[in-house]
């Protein structure tokens, strides 16, 4: 008889989910009229980059983000989201935590200076490689009951 009332891969599922909502309320909190609109994120990044002591950062963002703003903001804004929702209903589950794990290490990298929140950028990316690495998708998940991996 087991002392838990879930097993180990319910857990991992748990964790799951529980990255899966850090995403979705990421999602949540952003003003979405001054990043899609304004441009507010990518302005404050843009600032960031500028500032960095990495010349890889700065070239990538100069490269990648800045000829594309408006994009760039959808695909943050709605990456996070399209994460989150696909790490709680568990719907092409190793994408999503693939996909949140890169962001994260992005996030870590552009703020390396400000460690406000790299411990939330860590934990994140740690849980991502948790889920990766357990197959969190086996239970609890549209994954699992469509057998897609």
């Amino acid at each position: 008889m087991s002392t838990t009332w879930l097993d180990s891969a319910q857990w991992l599922a748990v964790l799951r989910i529980g990255l899966g909502l850090w995403w979705v309320e990421s999602f949540r909190h952003k003003d979405k009229a001054a990043w899609l609109k304004r441009g507010a994120g990518i302005s404050w990044g843009a600032s960031v980059a500028d500032k960095h002591k990495w010349q890889f950062v700065r070239k990538g963002f100069d490269v990648v983000v800045k000829p594309h703003p408006k994009l760039m903001a959808y695909v943050v804004v709605f990456g996070e989201l399209a994460i989150g929702l696909g790490l709680v209903f568990g719907f092409l589950t190793p994408i999503a935590a693939a996909a949140g794990l890169v962001l994260n290490l992005i996030y870590f990298v552009l703020m390396i200076t400000d460690w406000a929140e790299q411990g939330q950028n860590l934990m994140m990316a740690l849980a991502s490689v948790v889920v990766l690495g357990s197959h969190a998708w086996n239970v609890w998940s549209i994954d699992s009951l469509l057998h897609i991996f």
